[in-house]
């Protein structure tokens, strides 16, 4: 059981808070999740907006669940700020991956949900705590966080690509690619300055 830091604590709040706001109020979905950019709902700002808003209760309950399990250890890694820009980055890319899969595929069925930003998290668990062992819900079974990573990524790509799920598997693909090209960029040493003689 790990406390909530500030940043992760807000996200799920938020989360729940828009989840409540949906229910009194079901027309907010239809401005605030990413339609495809073929349809005439799309718009610009809905590329962030979209990780806020659930499809049901199920929906909301396991990605809280990933926040809790990954985001309070992977933001006291981080930090409040890197924790925060990898989240918005993770849902941008899972955002840009999607888009394209649906304009590819001709759909018009909008996507909702932070499964892109829980993806990204996991992505850096493998990547920073890959030794730790951990018991999934699904497969129950002790593994390293490494592999249960491999596992997870191997399973959206074969979903996506054979399934017929109604899951966005290529967004949560998305939030992966998204958080590992972040999580390269703060690993590349800085260049230092070059020395200036002095005459």
């Amino acid at each position: 059981m790990h406390p909530l830091p500030p940043i992760t604590k807000a996200l799920i709040l938020a989360c729940v808070g828009f989840f409540c706001l949906d229910f009194l109020l079901p027309e907010v979905k239809y401005w605030l999740a990413l339609w495809p950019v073929q349809a005439a709902a799309f718009m610009p700002w809905q590329v962030l907006t979209y990780a806020l808003m659930h499809g049901d209760f199920g929906h909301l309950f396991f990605n809280m669940l990933g926040l809790y399990m990954f985001g309070a250890q992977v933001e006291q890694y981080l930090g409040p700020r890197r924790y925060l820009t990898l989240v918005v980055v993770s849902v941008l890319t899972a955002a840009l991956v999607q888009l394209l899969v649906t304009f590819a595929a001709g759909s018009f069925a909008p996507t909702v949900g932070i499964s892109g930003g829980v993806f990204g998290l996991l992505l850096v668990m493998g990547l920073v705590f890959g030794e730790q062992m951990v018991i999934p819900l699904i497969p129950p079974i002790p593994m390293k966080m490494k592999v249960l990573v491999v596992i997870y990524g191997a399973m959206e790509l074969l979903l996506g690509v054979t399934g017929r799920t109604g899951i966005a598997h290529f967004a949560h693909l998305g939030g992966m690619l998204g958080a590992f090209a972040l999580m390269q960029l703060w690993r590349r040493p800085k260049k230092r300055p070059p020395l200036r003689r002095v005459h």
